[in-house]
């Protein structure tokens, strides 16, 4: 597992010195399809899967810290509250029907 945290860190700092170096990508993307590319060419990174079940076993805990921001931020967004949550839910329900009419599209041609 460390070593597939290695690799991915390797890649996400390697975005970001790209995208500091001027290229108007942000860094995460830029490392994420250099590591799409890589693993395109390898077939298998040992302890990459590990890694990556670890991650997503503990996503949850990294939406605390722009969590805490973004309350910290509320008195001066204060003004952009109802905008900002109008949006939200707009995106969410436009979300929902989008991901419902794929999924009948999909399930339609599966039967």
């Amino acid at each position: 597992m460390w070593r597939g945290l290695l690799v991915l860190a390797l890649f996400d700092a390697g975005g970001e010195l790209l995208a500091r170096a001027g290229v108007p990508v942000p860094g995460p993307v830029l490392g994420m399809g250099a590591l799409l590319a890589f693993l395109m060419l390898r077939e298998r990174v040992s302890g990459l899967d590990a890694a990556a079940d670890f991650l997503l076993r503990h996503l949850a805990l990294f939406f605390v810290p722009a969590t805490v921001g973004a309350i910290a931020l509320i008195p001066s967004l204060r003004h952009t509250l109802v905008p900002i949550g109008v949006a939200l839910v707009a995106s969410t329900l436009i979300g929902l029907v989008i991901a419902a009419v794929v999924f009948q599209l999909v399930a339609k041609d599966r039967a």
